[in-house]
């Protein structure tokens, strides 16, 4: 417990200023630093649990935290360096006011949906950043020294690029989407390089020497002159680059901010050693932003396009820069400045730093390990320990901090004697848990040990390489002398996670990408069969052979008194068809098929890939798998030119991935397969129009499709008439069934499904009809999900006068009043093509619609259009 003693008496004469850091002003705006990053510590934690994206924590941190500390230190230090008059604190408590209501609106922003909130907090930063930059503009005019003038120009410059990054952001929530990606990307570099970058790299002239006990000499002055305009010029470049959809010029303006870095660096290198939690952390921060600089750089070199930068900055930079340079500088510089804030005279100043050294090794290795695992291209869990390594350490210098800084606050000065020199809860607390973290990580990624070797066999040993990639073993037939002991060394070269058994009961464990297993088989004396486990990954061909060599030709399974297990003859009887007249069961609901209208801007939408039970036919359930717990997932609905912005997290129990047909960029990164756990954003703007598929990108993507994985994207095509009502229908066929069962792919394999269906229950609209008036214009958009067979889409007793397939008009009605020169009867569709008709019907009835191949209608695919007067 901190024991605070009375506060010492006022000496006679000026008063102390009260603007300075012991400031109650001064105090409070570090009190929000530290608040921010407990947020974003929270945030991290339960961002999950929320639904929300990384994004939200990491604006906390970025936009919270470092933007309150940057405006609260960057005027402390002009002032001080400049010799200028402290400034009136109405100043300091209006920005800092402004900065966390506008932090605090994009937030919420985020968290409800509502792009109107973000677009507020944007233009409440862009104020902020016009009234910081005039006001550090002001100060260096009336500055009393020149020595330091350096230190304003790297602070105006960051509020420029304040200005510039609030802009985008502004730009990209108010609707502007034809350069949504470019808006994007040009927001994130000029915030981080810029506003959070040009600001530390300017303070570190001033606050590295301090940190080491050197003084500020002539040599740091002239580099800092020469290093601003090395990275201003830079950014710009960046900024152009990104702005232009030029990687090359992109890639050259990132070399030159990186050579910016290093003349910083160079000027700041100390002449002899350093020791301490704030010289480490300054240190290793600004190692990390020239690291993620030169990096970024190559990546554009070596792909020559835009193409992977965008999941490069999301799952790679930003983590990089996030924990390893802005929460790593904020703890070092907090060290450093923390004992000015709340400790009164050099006996009590040296009580609190030690009191926040303490265990600041444990805290600086989590730290940097952490960027490691979160930038990382690491299967899971280890990303997610990265981010519990950030977050434990970040917490522990937080509860350090706050119970120094909040008794002052409230209380008082600090009594040097109460303040205890090495609180060990907080130490041991902070070392065990990134202890377990990293024990974890090992353990993960590691793999499962090697089971011991039997003693005792029969005939020789013989281990051979298995490689699993390419959804098939490698090799895939190994002959072995019968008798002989079989090891088989299992590595997954594969994206998708595999594990190997065999048809005696050994088995591997799921192997991720990079993991290795052994399996003992001991002495081989007959025939095996060995596959892969996950569920349709043997029907998809991933199976392989052990021979005995000289043993009988007959299988294990015959010495057990089993048959082998084979595949289903596609030659067998169908299946029963489906119960179509059976009654709903109680509380059931059908898909809604209305569709609403298309809303220009950017569509943020975050589909979970769940295992969920749903009504496949009327009264019958099964567990689907499923984006967003319903089968088919979420329509989504836009216009030519606007972005569409999807968070799909895995929840499921087994890899998924995600393909929007309606984007166009290139497969490798963002339609990779998630492991459990698993996240991605995936960004695309529609540049066509047409009625598209959206699927599972795993393989077999069969399966996946089949199983319940898919969806409809409209693209609206441009000057589309508004009609009374609209309605999707995307047909699929219906393999029912465990979904990871063997005999499912072998059905699929066959075309032997056990019904068809529109919007994943067969004959739903049966029982629930679509409505329509007499005389309304109707449009029903129709998309194919497959995985199969194709659709004849008609609707009894009225004919299409418009006709729209596959982005092209076949036939479009036009209101001129004189009879239409022809109709049509069906909207036929391949599987993954996409659609729609327009109709109205002239007389109330109940009009049937259904696909047109009676084998289909006849067992779930059709329903009802009830139509009245």
């Amino acid at each position: 417990m901190i024991q605070l003693g009375p506060p010492p008496p006022v000496p006679a004469g000026p008063s102390r200023r009260r603007g300075g850091p012991r400031g109650p002003v001064f105090l409070g705006a570090n009190l929000a630093v530290l608040g921010w990053l407990a947020v974003a510590v929270v945030l991290l934690i339960a961002h999950r649990a929320l639904a929300q994206p990384m994004w939200l924590p990491v604006h906390a941190l970025l936009l919270g935290a470092a933007s309150t500390a940057i405006v609260t230190w960057s005027g402390h230090f002009t002032t001080t360096l400049c010799r200028v008059p402290d400034p009136p604190q109405w100043r300091l408590v209006a920005k800092l006011g402004v900065l966390n209501i506008a932090a605090i609106a994009s937030v919420l922003g985020v968290i409800t949906g509502a792009d109107f909130l973000t677009g507020i907090g944007g233009a409440g930063v862009a104020l902020l950043a016009v009234a910081h930059g005039a006001e550090l503009l002001a100060m260096k005019r009336s500055a009393l020294s020149a020595r330091f003038d350096y230190l304003v120009g790297f602070y105006v410059a960051a509020a420029a690029a304040l200005l510039a990054g609030s802009a985008a952001g502004a730009a990209m929530a108010f609707g502007i989407t034809r350069w949504y990606e470019r808006l994007w990307l040009t927001h994130v570099h000029v915030m981080l390089y810029g506003w959070i970058g040009l600001t530390v790299l300017g303070t570190l002239f001033t606050l590295w020497p301090t940190t080491i006990r050197e003084k500020i000499s002539e040599r740091n002055a002239a580099m800092a002159r020469r290093a601003l305009p090395t990275l201003v010029a830079a950014l710009i470049v960046v900024a152009a680059g990104l702005l232009g959809g030029s990687p090359l010029l992109t890639a050259t303006g990132l070399l030159g901010y990186a050579a910016g870095v290093v003349l910083c660096m160079a000027g700041l290198w100390p002449g002899r050693g350093f020791t301490g939690p704030a010289a480490w952390m300054l240190a290793g921060a600004t190692a990390w932003l020239g690291v993620a600089v030169v990096i970024e750089a190559g990546v554009l070199i070596a792909g020559r396009s835009f193409d992977l930068l965008p999941g490069f900055v999301e799952s790679a930079l930003l983590p990089m820069l996030a924990v390893g340079f802005v929460a790593q500088i904020l703890l070092g510089a907090l060290s450093q400045l923390l004992p000015i804030l709340v400790a009164h005279g050099p006996p009590i100043r040296k009580a609190v730093m030690g009191y926040l050294d303490q265990g600041w090794q444990v805290r600086v290795c989590a730290i940097n390990l952490a960027v490691l695992l979160v930038a990382g291209p690491w299967p899971a869990p280890l990303p997610l320990i990265g981010w519990v390594l950030a977050a434990v350490s970040t917490a522990g210098f937080v509860v350090l901090a706050l119970r120094l800084a909040l008794p002052v606050a409230l209380c008082g000065p600090l009594d040097a004697e109460a303040i205890p020199p090495h609180p060990r809860a907080v130490t041991g607390l902070v070392a065990g848990a990134a202890a377990a973290a990293l024990a974890v990580a090992l353990a993960w990624g590691t793999g499962a040990p090697a089971p011991p070797v039997a003693a005792g066999g029969v005939g020789a040993a013989r281990t051979v390489e298995l490689r699993l990639d390419n959804m098939r073993f490698s090799p895939d037939v190994i002959d072995v002398p019968a008798g002989d002991r079989l090891v088989l060394r299992v590595t997954n070269d594969d994206g998708l996670p595999h594990d190997v058994h065999v048809d005696t009961g050994e088995r591997t464990p799921r192997l991720s990408r990079g993991q290795t297993a052994v399996l003992d088989l001991g002495a081989v004396h007959q025939d095996r069969d060995v596959w892969c486990d996950v569920p349709g990954h043997r029907a998809a061909g991933m199976t392989m052979r052990i021979h005995a060599v000289g043993a009988a030709a007959r299988h294990q399974h015959a010495d057990a008194g089993s048959p082998a297990p084979t595949a289903p003859d596609p030659m067998a009887p169908a299946p029963m068809p489906l119960d179509l007249a059976a009654e709903p069961a109680p509380g059931w609901a059908p898909y809604d098929a209305a569709l609403a209208a298309a809303t220009p801007g950017v569509h943020r939408v975050e589909l979970h890939a769940v295992d969920r039970e749903l009504d496949i036919a009327p009264g019958r359930r099964e567990i689907r798998w499923t984006f967003a717990g319903m089968e088919p997932a979420p329509t989504l609905r836009g216009r030519v030119g606007d972005t569409f912005e999807i968070t799909v997290i895995n929840d499921a129990e087994m890899g998924h991935g995600i393909d929007f047909h309606a984007g166009a960029l290139a497969p490798d990164q963002p339609m990779r397969t998630l492991a459990p756990g698993e996240r991605l954003v995936y960004r695309f703007t529609a540049h066509r129009a047409g009625a598209w598929l959206y699927h599972c990108s795993t393989p077999p993507m069969s399966l996946h499709i089949a199983n319940g994985m898919y969806g409809a994207v409209i693209v609206d095509p441009p000057g589309l008439p508004a009609v009374d009502r609209e309605y999707v229908l995307v047909g699929a066929q219906l393999y029912a069934g465990a979904p990871d069962s063997d005999a499912k792919p072998a059905s699929i394999r066959a075309g032997r499904p056990d019904g068809w269906m529109f919007n994943g229950t067969a004959g739903q609209y049966l029982h629930a009809p679509l409505r329509a008036r007499t005389g309304e214009r109707v449009r029903i958009w129709v998309v194919n999900a497959g995985p199969g067979d194709a659709i004849a889409f008609h609707v009894v007793g009225s004919q299409f006068d418009t006709v729209y397939k596959e982005g092209a008009w076949l036939l479009r009605y036009e209101p001129t009043g004189s009879a239409p020169a022809g109709g049509s009867q069906v909207l036929d569709l391949a599987p993954a093509q996409g659609g729609f008709v327009e109709l109205s019907f002239g007389e109330p009835g109940h009009y049937p619609f259904m696909d047109h191949d009676m084998r289909h209608a006849e067992n779930g695919a059709h329903g009802i259009v009830e139509v009245s007067g």
